[in-house]
């Protein structure tokens, strides 16, 4: 998951919820982030899939959050948007002879299950409200 999503989510979520319902469009958004505009209209939609974000289509369009920045919680946004396993995966199909080779993709999953669990945890525990106090 090491690819920016999460980064890239929850600015546009402090952003929407900065915005305290005003519409903001996906230009204004990729100027406060620097990135190209089409991303994220990208993370608008999958953002918007997940229940996190309403739009609105036209000349006058934009986003808003869809709910109380209060009801969102980091762990959610954080779910909505991993890909893989923050440790990463394993690439390769190791020597099924060997003692350790043959359990360690098994070993591996659950250790990062248990720590991706934890992660979660910590993150359910702070709203976007939370972290949107730190931008004054």
């Amino acid at each position: 998951m090491n690819n920016g999503k999460f980064a890239i989510s929850l600015h546009i979520l402090v952003l929407l919820d900065k915005a305290k319902g005003e519409l903001l469009s996906s230009e204004y958004m990729a100027g406060s982030i620097n990135i190209n505009p089409v991303l994220v209209r990208k993370e608008l939609i999958n953002l918007r899939k997940k229940g996190f974000v309403a739009s609105k289509e036209g000349k006058n369009g934009g986003a808003t959050l869809a709910k109380p920045a209060e009801e969102i919680t980091l762990g959610a946004l954080y779910e909505s948007v991993r890909q893989s396993h923050l440790l990463g995966s394993q690439k390769n199909e190791p020597n099924p002879s060997c003692t350790v080779g043959k359990h360690i993709n098994s070993h591996l999953n659950d250790l990062y299950d248990e720590t991706e669990q934890i992660l979660i945890s910590q993150l359910n525990k702070q709203t976007l409200a939370d972290f949107s106090h730190r931008f004054t």
